[in-house]
């Protein structure tokens, strides 16, 4: 099919268009950043999301669109609520106009388990608006969609925006994490390539004007994932929990508001997710040494001798580090 992605360049919808290029689908990205991963395999489109002229002419001759373009820092939506609402809304409703004008065939659109929460802040409010107006223009335009509810996606793509990318930079750099709360909040953690293959199985029609709860197999509190993460870091990682409210963010669980019941999905098997995290710590390291040239962690030597390469990974050849993503208007 002719597939259209509005934020693809960015952390989990690069790992969507990777996946739909591999299963043969012909398609083109549209951000504000040119995609480093695209690698000649598919069309990229430089627009703006609020530029409704822009959108209307990119979504011509596509048969599904896919948008995962938006704010999604929660932190930023606290104190942006005009740009983070004007963006998540406003930027959708574009797409979806350009949806019914060229007749697409399905709308994917990718949102949040903040919707089930009263959390959220600014970011929770905007997809919960947008899942209602994309109802509603299913129903009076009959316009056919699928809304990806994501949980807690990381993976060696993310940037700034991701809690997990955070927390490994901030460990890298300081040597101990300063948490917020007090560690006893969960996520259940789904890899960014775990997450892409489901995002591409519902272009079956099975999934047509369904809603899809697309979480990860393993769960974690912050406390134990911590700990994980110290492990791996040779056990010098220091912590320290502020256990304040974390401001916008649910503990246990996103469940305190209904909207339309949707269907979990999961997948079996899934990217294990120490074998993940260690990935991340990886290319988080790589990077840090590309913003400073020689930057040196207190915790984490990647060279021979060094915390995790003796203990923990198997030999193989020197392989030049991936390109990071650009910090770019999509984060899950």
């Amino acid at each position: 099919m002719r597939i259209l992605v509005f934020g693809g360049s960015g952390f989990l919808g690069s790992y969507v268009v990777d996946e739909l290029l591999d299963r043969g689908h012909q398609v083109a990205v549209f951000d504000k950043v040119a995609s480093p991963f695209l690698n000649g395999r598919g069309r990229m489109i430089i627009g703006d999301l609020l530029d409704a002229r822009q959108v209307q002419e990119a979504i011509r001759g596509f048969e599904v669109v896919y948008n995962f373009a938006g704010q999604a820092d929660i932190n930023r939506s606290i104190d942006q609520p005009v740009p983070t609402v004007t963006l998540n809304i406003m930027g959708n409703l574009n797409v979806l106009e350009g949806c019914r004008t060229h007749h697409v065939y399905r709308f994917v659109y990718a949102s949040s388990a903040y919707v089930f929460s009263h959390r959220g802040a600014f970011y929770g409010t905007s997809k919960k608006c947008s899942e209602m107006i994309i109802e509603q223009y299913a129903e009076q335009f009959g316009l056919d969609y699928t809304i990806i509810r994501y949980g807690s996606v990381y993976g060696e793509r993310a940037n700034t925006l991701n809690r997990l990318y955070r927390i490994i930079r901030e460990a890298l750099i300081e040597g101990e994490i300063t948490f917020p709360g007090n560690g006893a909040e969960e996520r259940e953690y789904i890899h960014g390539r775990d997450a892409a293959q489901l995002s591409a199985d519902i272009l079956d029609p099975a999934y047509r004007n369904r809603n899809v709860i697309l979480t990860g197999n393993e769960r974690f509190s912050y406390r134990e994932l911590l700990e994980i993460l110290s492990e791996m870091l040779g056990g010098r990682l220091r912590t320290r929990f502020l256990d304040q409210d974390y401001h916008g963010h649910y503990v246990l669980t996103p469940y305190s508001f209904s909207p339309r019941v949707g269907v979990k999905l999961v997948n079996n098997p899934s990217i294990d997710f120490g074998q993940g995290l260690l990935e991340c710590i990886e290319h988080v390291f790589h990077g840090l040494r590309e913003e400073q040239p020689g930057f040196a962690s207190p915790l984490y030597d990647p060279g021979p001798g060094g915390v995790m390469m003796e203990d923990t990974r198997p030999a193989s050849p020197a392989a030049e580090p991936p390109a990071r993503a650009p910090v770019d208007m999509i984060e899950s």
